[in-house]
């Protein structure tokens, strides 16, 4: 692999993250919309689009691969359930006012794969990894009992995104094949939803009640979430993941600067207190996970 590959690897995966980041912007522009129903349209899309890539690109084949195998298809469906439920937290969350805490969620779902790994896979923490922890159940729990609210949102969009992953660590299947799969699991009930959603009068899309525009967006929705997707499974694979750990803050700070300075939403020193106790638990994570790459590569070359 040439490093010109590799450098094209890297930005795209920047580009994938950059993308993740500005999504609030996105979906900002659909705040008439009901939740839901976006949720279900970016279903609906993505399911449609990621389907007819992977016709174009592996042939109609690539859906037989899988439900081939029923422990596979259990499992995606499963997961296909669980990424669902995140993504419509996340809507309704930045259109509800709740960015900041939205961004929280993904700061925090690095360290909480850590704590999963510890109770299902059996891995043991380093003391750099324990203190990383510690920083950020610190930050949790000030968020907590000095800034006023249990910061549940943030909490469930990393645990449920945190599962999510660890069910796809045991799914053998390709990044982009799990995901066209995971989708057409959602598609159907989708469909279901949103076609008697029109028909009972509290859609717009077929009737262009919210106007022509916002159906455009509705459908690149879709593509906005498939994209980066693809993006990032083509990165991953080319990128060190240690690289690709420290490029997915990229996202969450977006995020972050979104929802205080476009947004408006108050962040002040209570609240930046306990984010700066969870920035601390990642800033160790990130040094300890770097230094122990360093030496694995050291002792490689010796």
């Amino acid at each position: 692999m040439t490093p010109v590959h590799d450098r094209r690897a890297l930005w795209i995966a920047v580009a994938a993250f950059v993308i993740w980041g500005l999504m609030p912007l996105y979906w900002h522009l659909l705040r008439h919309v009901p939740s839901l129903q976006i949720v279900l349209h970016r279903a609906v899309w993505c399911a449609i689009l990621v389907a007819a890539w992977l016709t174009v690109s592996r042939g109609r084949g690539w859906l037989r691969e899988v439900v081939a195998q029923p422990r596979l298809v259990a499992m995606l469906a499963a997961s296909g359930l669980l990424i669902a439920a995140n993504w419509s937290l996340y809507v309704w969350a930045v259109n509800s006012g709740h960015v900041v805490e939205a961004s929280l969620g993904y700061f925090i779902n690095p360290l909480l794969n850590v704590v999963i790994g510890v109770l299902f896979l059996r891995e043991r923490l380093s003391l750099p990894q324990w203190v990383a922890v510690a920083l950020a159940a610190g930050g949790v729990l000030w968020l907590t009992f000095n800034y006023g609210s249990f910061p549940w949102i943030a909490l469930c969009l990393a645990g449920s995104f945190a599962i999510y992953g660890l069910i796809r660590k045991f799914a053998a299947v390709e990044a982009v094949q799990g995901l066209g799969v995971e989708n057409l699991f959602v598609f159907g009930p989708a469909v279901l939803v949103l076609a008697w959603l029109e028909w009972s009068g509290s859609g717009g899309f077929f009737s262009l009640r919210w106007g022509g525009w916002t159906d455009v967006l509705l459908v690149l929705g879709g593509a906005l979430t498939a994209i980066p997707l693809i993006c990032f499974a083509y990165a991953v694979r080319r990128v060190p993941l240690t690289v690709v750990g420290l490029l997915q803050y990229i996202g969450p700070t977006l995020q972050l600067l979104l929802g205080v300075f476009f947004f408006g939403e108050p962040f002040g020193i209570d609240r930046a207190a306990g984010f700066a106790f969870i920035w601390a638990g990642l800033a160790v994570f990130a040094i300890d996970g770097y230094l122990q790459a360093r030496r694995r590569i050291v002792a490689q070359q010796l």
